[in-house]
């Protein structure tokens, strides 16, 4: 037996790797084989439920898949970037950060942990990494700008691409980003339930713009949408009513509950719609507004929220 490494993990522990132990690993370990299809689940991410308990919302290979190839196309990611690991795992937008990046050949930079938290070390790592690509909430930019201007030190000079959603998107954040990314760069305002795939409707901001309400913008590629109202009539140009997503991102249904699926997703001229409880209106330009819930459900941080669940635990 003969020592390779002997690696500092912490202050008290030690990691000691032996030639014993990588041939113990190669002997013991063998890994059988996995044989997918497009339609097989991918991941599963659980969503909010109105009754207390939480939905686990199904997503396929391939609603993932279009979704990567979608994203590239759009100029959100490609095989170049280098992406800041950010969000929870029980945001999807992580699916995106860590899964889309690797299939696309991005590199992917992992904080440690609570690092989105400490804004001296995260800017630090965004500078020290050159990271390219970022998809936080914009309650965390917000937060992140306050840092910006309070430190004076920390421009941010490689950032290429932020992917922003979960929450409203306002341009007086267009404007504080503006003051101190130094690179050229893109805003995407991106939207879509854990239903859909992460993301199925995306605009690209114009960082010029004076618009005041910044549109969540139009399908991705094998995506669709429809705004209906209660009688599933299509609703007129400025008319609010609710959104209903369908394509390829469509998810499979969620876990174990049929009941719950079957309210879900409606047949409209023999595809399959989810309804997102979303409101909104389309403009002249065939562009999507958010103008808020049909029902009581609110997000957080990008979270949602069912004031049900928290009702349950009171």
């Amino acid at each position: 037996m003969k020592l390779i490494a002997n690696v500092r993990c912490s202050s008290d522990i030690d990691l000691v790797l032996t030639t014993h132990v990588t041939e113990y690993v190669i002997d013991e370990i063998r890994l059988s084989k996995v044989t997918t299809v497009s339609d097989d689940v991918a991941y599963i991410i659980f969503t909010s439920g109105s009754t207390g308990t939480p939905k686990a919302a199904q997503t396929r290979h391939r609603n993932f898949t279009n979704f990567v190839r979608s994203i590239q196309n759009a100029g959100v990611l490609n095989e170049q970037d280098i992406v800041s690991q950010i969000c929870a795992p029980t945001y999807d937008v992580h699916v995106m950060e860590i899964m889309g990046s690797l299939l696309l050949c991005a590199t992917v930079v992992m904080l440690h942990p609570y690092g989105n938290m400490d804004f001296e070390y995260f800017a630090h790592t965004l500078q020290q990494k050159q990271i390219t690509c970022l998809a936080p909430v914009p309650t965390f930019l917000n937060h992140l700008c306050d840092f910006l201007a309070y430190s004076n030190c920390y421009p941010l000079p490689s950032v290429r691409s932020l992917c922003i959603g979960g929450e409203p998107f306002s341009l007086k954040l267009v404007h504080r980003l503006k003051s101190h990314i130094k690179s050229k760069y893109h805003m995407h305002n991106i939207y879509a339930p854990a239903e859909c795939t992460i993301v199925s409707i995306c605009h690209r901001v114009d960082t010029n713009s004076v618009e005041s309400n910044i549109p969540l913008g139009r399908v991705l590629a094998n995506e669709q949408y429809k705004v209906l109202d209660i009688f599933l009539q299509h609703a007129a140009i400025g008319e609010e009513d609710e959104l209903f997503i369908g394509g390829v991102g469509v998810f499979a249904g969620y876990l174990g509950r049929d009941d719950l699926t079957a309210k879900a997703l409606v047949e409209i001229d023999g595809q399959l719609f989810y309804r997102t409880g979303d409101l909104v209106t389309m403009d002249n330009n065939g562009l999507l507004h958010y103008q808020g819930r049909k029902d009581h459900q609110i997000k957080l941080h990008g979270q949602r929220i069912e004031l049900g669940e928290i009702e349950r635990c009171l």
